[in-house]
């Protein structure tokens, strides 16, 4: 079961980590150059539709991480198994108390109706995010290294 549990936990985790790392270096500083009310339907649009998939994609990489760490218990693969998934429950965590606040508000904002701090609150999002981003890839590092060592 573990060879098995390490690929799946693998393409997971290496998945979310590739969008996650899209969403950072090329749709969100496409969307923040663009004139505002452009802006403002892309990170709206991209709010709505990515908050409705990603928690599933980040619990789901937490889970099958610990999963992974569980059962192979008692083997070095266990440890950078346990320690991804830490790194993916510190992902969450952040995610929930810093991210998904500024999320919440962005999926509302509209070409007619956005504050005026729409691109500070935009740019804290995407330096948060560049954090989240830098905890996800250290996971899946650890995953894949774990993977390897079965």
């Amino acid at each position: 079961m573990s060879p098995v549990l390490s690929v799946i936990t693998t393409v997971v985790v290496g998945l979310m980590v590739g969008v996650e790392l899209s969403v950072a270096f090329v749709i969100n500083p496409i969307t923040l150059a663009l004139p505002a009310p452009a802006s403002m339907a892309a990170r709206s649009h991209g709010a709505r539709m990515m908050g409705r998939a990603m928690p599933f994609w980040y619990f789901g990489s937490l889970i099958l991480a610990g999963v992974l760490a569980a059962t192979t218990w008692g083997t070095t693969t266990s440890t950078a198994a346990l320690v991804a998934a830490a790194l993916l429950a510190v992902s969450v965590v952040m995610s929930i108390t810093l991210l998904v606040p500024i999320n919440n508000r962005s999926k509302n904002w509209t070409a007619d109706s956005y504050p005026e701090d729409w691109r500070e609150q935009t740019r804290r999002w995407d330096n948060l995010h560049y954090i989240r981003v830098a905890v996800i890839v250290a996971a899946f590092t650890l995953v894949a290294i774990a993977a390897v060592a079965l």
